[in-house]
């Protein structure tokens, strides 16, 4: 074992759908065994996962009576106890069975909606049963292809109306659980509705209970609609909302592939840890790392627990090299910027006619402000040499 090989404290998760994806793809059926769950949590226990996540249905399967239901959860949780992880975040399955196709919130058929809030109050009473504190709402289905079988302001409403629900029985039932939603910009419908983790932040001031609803981004989504994920997942630290994170790897305009950790783009991942362990002097984050990922599909089941290990180790070492990346001096010095108190006195704590009379008077010569160099390419090379392993 070394220092970036993954402990508890690390609070690395995995969902069952992740390490336990059979490797089927929408040209090819399975090149993998399906795993049962219990070996699953004990295999991500082997690996050094503080965590595992999971659907419903991933658990359950979608029509179990409730005696079957109860044998599988008890040894579930018997699994837990053994090995020792927990259940951090749950979710439910609104995208894969039939029903579902035209949505389930937004669907136009009331008893569709009917059932996507039953299915769903049902799966919360499991997740909280295994001891999830986080809820998570991927609308795998909610958008369109023919964008004229519905207004896009009743489908938000719909999708309003369900939350304020749910987050109601939540209160209810008196469980500590906080929801999260997850934007998606496209796949597998055309267009999908709430498409982005600014979408989501906006849309969730509108809902009854908004303090108890953040956001779960996820690289891949945002990324392959050729946006920078770090800009979304900063948004959401700033307004308190990031309550979840999925970490995986994609290339911009792809499909949603859903690679390994840091496999892509590893400049833009280095990026990302380093806002979220917070080594830049800013508040970090504080809840479960949850790798939402898969093996490739060239691998048997040894190779995706070499898989479930990079990731966790990829994230290790960014980590360190932001560490260093932050404590180095020529950094320190190359970010520190200029400061000007009386001017920041005028920027900071708002308006007032005297800061606004004085920002009239103030002498600034654009051209002199215009022609000094930031010295940002150098940052970034220095970054660079970091994230290579040349500097300490």
């Amino acid at each position: 074992m070394d220092a970036f090989d993954p402990r508890p404290e690390d609070k690395f998760s995995f969902g069952l759908w992740t390490v336990g994806n059979p490797g089927r793809d929408p040209f090819g059926g399975p090149v993998r065994p399906t795993q049962d769950a219990c070996e699953i949590v004990r295999g991500l226990a082997r690996c050094g996962a503080w965590g595992v996540n999971l659907h419903d249905e991933d658990l359950v399967p979608f029509g179990s009576s409730a005696a079957e239901r109860d044998r599988i959860v008890g040894r579930f949780q018997r699994t837990l106890a053994e090995t020792g992880l927990i259940v951090p975040m749950a979710t439910t399955n609104l995208f894969s069975p039939p029903i579902f196709k035209d949505g389930a919130f937004t669907a136009n058929d009331p008893r569709v909606r009917a059932f996507a809030l039953r299915k769903t109050m049902d799966a919360i009473d499991l997740g909280v049963e295994l001891g999830a504190r986080i809820y998570v709402f991927w609308g795998g289905r909610e958008g369109t292809e023919a964008d004229a079988c519905r207004d896009p302001q009743e489908a938000l409403k719909r999708f309003r109306e369900a939350l304020d629900f749910l987050c109601a029985y939540v209160l209810d039932q008196g469980y500590d659980l906080r929801f999260a939603l997850e934007a998606k910009p496209n796949e597998p419908r055309c267009d999908m509705y709430l498409p982005t983790t600014g979408h989501m932040l906006h849309f969730i001031e509108t809902l009854e209970h908004s303090t108890m609803v953040g956001v779960n981004p996820e690289v891949a989504h945002e990324t392959m609609a050729g946006l920078s994920f770090t800009h979304g997942v900063a948004q959401a630290m700033e307004a308190g909302k990031l309550f979840h994170i999925d970490l995986n790897g994609q290339r911009i305009g792809r499909y949603d592939q859903d690679l390994r950790f840091g496999s892509e783009d590893l400049k833009q991942a280095f990026l990302l840890v380093r806002l979220l362990e917070g080594t830049a002097g800013t508040e970090a984050y504080g809840g479960p790392r949850h790798f939402d990922a898969h093996a490739y599909r060239s691998e048997d089941v040894e190779g995706v627990w070499d898989f479930a290990r990079g990731c966790m180790r990829t994230y290790n070492i960014l980590r360190a090299r932001a560490r260093c990346f932050d404590a180095d001096p020529e950094v320190v010095e190359l970010r520190a910027g200029r400061s000007e108190p009386e001017i920041d006195a005028l920027l900071g704590g708002g308006y007032g006619a005297e800061k606004a009379a004085a920002l009239r008077e103030l002498e600034c010569d654009v051209d002199a402000i215009a022609a000094r160099g930031l010295r940002y390419e150098r940052l970034d090379q220095v970054m660079m040499e970091h994230l290579m392993g040349v500097r300490a």
